[in-house]
């Protein structure tokens, strides 16, 4: 497989690229699994429930947070 420079490409061309690169995607049984980082996050998640330190709030709250500026608590 060439690597082929997209900056010249044109519009067309690259979407062209992308749908056929999804369309290959789309059609492959093999899953690539999750990366081993993201297992570390969810291990630390569930220990932070489990120990009673995660704060959970509601779907509404959540929204709102996403919506106004971002403020950490």
């Amino acid at each position: 497989m060439s690597t082929v420079d997209t900056q010249e490409m044109s519009t067309t061309e690259r979407l062209q690229a992308m749908e056929a690169l999804w369309d290959a995607l789309c059609h492959d049984t093999e899953s690539p699994g999750s990366p081993e980082w993201h297992r570390d996050i969810l291990a630390n998640r569930r220990s932070r429930i489990k120990s009673g330190e995660a704060k959970f709030v509601s779907l509404d709250e959540a929204r709102a947070r996403l919506e106004g500026p971002y403020i950490v608590q």
